[in-house]
């Protein structure tokens, strides 16, 4: 079952016009890998919000979903995923499950998502939600900053909350020639990077722009 074929989760001809405006302006702010922004545009983002959010569902805005914490902004799941360069079947962690919006766009991108969250309220709700919608995301409830070394290692990894510093754990978990995408800084902005773990296990970093993002708590991290 695909969340578009089922009568609980309405996917109208409006959520789809809708959803190809928000591809357009993704494209027009420079998202330029189109499987991304395929991806975006075959998942129903109106179906991860609370009621009084939906008229807002396809604006290019973060909005809240409770425990504190938000739906990313479209465009910072596009460049998130673009920097990702997945390739399909990679075997992906993503530290910060939330809603479960970016997970489901990493599936659609071919990925075997494995996808961590550390508030338990959200985690049971964004677990139920992503089975009864039909996605194959498989949840946890622990501490993201530690990674799933039961699972790893990972072809790649992403962080979707701002980290004060990079999670050795994370970095351990992470298969040679496997990339890392994670926002630190303080709590105000983060600078996002993109790592790329050597062979020979040293780390070569890029940054790009400055984000804002709920804090990442946990050991190795807030």
């Amino acid at each position: 079952m695909s969340p578009a074929s089922s009568t609980r989760f309405p996917d109208t001809f409006k959520h789809k016009g809708l959803r190809k405006k928000l591809v357009d302006v993704l494209r027009q702010k420079g998202i330029t890998d189109e499987t991304v922004l395929e991806a975006i545009n075959s998942v129903p983002r109106h179906l991860f919000l609370e009621t009084a959010f939906l008229e807002l569902a396809y604006d290019d805005r973060a909005m809240p979903i409770g425990e504190g914490q938000t739906i990313s902004q479209p465009f910072t799941v596009a460049f998130q995923s673009q920097l990702l360069e997945l390739k399909k079947r990679d075997k992906v962690l993503e530290i910060g499950t939330g809603s479960g919006y970016q997970a489901c766009v990493l599936e659609k991108l071919g990925a075997k998502v494995y996808s961590i969250e550390r508030q338990r309220k959200l985690y049971e709700k964004t677990k139920k939600l992503l089975a009864e919608m039909g996605f194959k995301i498989n949840c946890y409830l622990g501490d993201g900053t530690l990674g799933l070394q039961a699972f790893a290692p990972f072809d790649k990894i992403i962080v979707t909350a701002g980290a004060p510093v990079i999670p050795q754990s994370l970095l351990e978990q992470l298969k040679p020639g496997g990339i890392l995408v994670i926002p630190v800084g303080d709590e105000d902005t983060q600078q996002m990077l993109r790592l790329r773990k050597q062979t020979d296990g040293t780390v070569i970093s890029e940054e790009f722009d400055a984000f804002k993002f709920v804090p990442l708590l946990g050991k190795q991290g807030w």
